[in-house]
């Protein structure tokens, strides 16, 4: 049994010091590891529904085969394992700010780091996402390159942010920016944990079509009864 709580490992990093922890949940009885950046929790692998349907959304509007993905955001990596579990991907690049998340996972400190560090589909690449998208380079090797889906899980929701640097990714001329990422048909996903916003919804809509807010419920065992958290769908148009 490992022990009630556990501090793995600690960084600083451009936006604060990040650390990683394992504690044991006494409600669930199962090991639970958070990341923290100060006093602020980022991800907890307690609730990970919406993370997984963030990506299982996307590639569900999605035909065909040797699908290209981008996402936005490694955290405790079920996103990433998300797509990487559909068998038509050919290609994964993970995109993360903070460089000792994804060390971490190539260290095998997560759960899920072994999994996602050797498999050669995925590559997990240090860099500022939004910066990168405003620029059109996802893949830093290869500018330009279109994806078959961007999937993003970084801020809070689109009005709640980490960092004030990233609110021009969420307004239509960002999303026009982002949407030279995507292939013609391709989609765009968002995980949010605040209810649908309105103002998102219409900004995304001059940009792609389909668009919808899709809302998430999962058991909270916390405090025993559902939480929701939202994800953002919306499909590139044909051009």
């Amino acid at each position: 049994m490992s022990a009630r709580f556990e501090e793995l490992a600690w960084s600083s990093t451009p936006i604060g010091e990040v650390s990683l922890r394992r504690r044991r949940e006494p409600v669930t009885g199962v090991d639970v590891f958070e990341v923290k950046l100060g006093e602020e929790f980022l991800m907890s692998s307690l609730f990970t529904v919406a993370e997984i349907e963030v990506a299982r959304l996307a590639l569900a509007r999605l035909d065909g085969d040797a699908l290209d993905v981008a996402v936005g955001g490694l955290g405790l990596g079920y996103t990433a394992q998300a797509v990487l579990d559909d068998p038509r991907i050919r290609e994964l690049v993970v995109i993360d700010l903070l460089e000792p998340v994804i060390q971490w996972h190539q260290q095998g400190l997560l759960p899920l780091g072994a999994a996602l560090s050797s498999d050669p589909r995925c590559r997990l690449v240090h860099g500022n996402f939004f910066a990168m998208a405003a620029d059109a380079e996802l893949d830093p090797g290869t500018p330009e390159r279109r994806f078959d889906a961007v999937i993003v899980d970084i801020d809070h929701s689109p009005a709640d942010l980490l960092d004030e640097g990233s609110s021009p990714f969420y307004r239509p001329s960002g999303i026009r920016q982002l949407a030279a990422s995507i292939r013609p048909g391709g989609v765009y996903s968002l995980w949010s944990n605040d209810p649908p916003d309105a103002g998102y919804l219409a900004a995304l809509s001059e940009v792609f079509v389909d668009v919808v807010a899709q809302v998430i419920d999962f058991p909270n065992p916390l405090q025993d009864r559902p939480a929701t958290n939202t994800v953002y769908l919306a499909t590139s148009r044909d051009r």
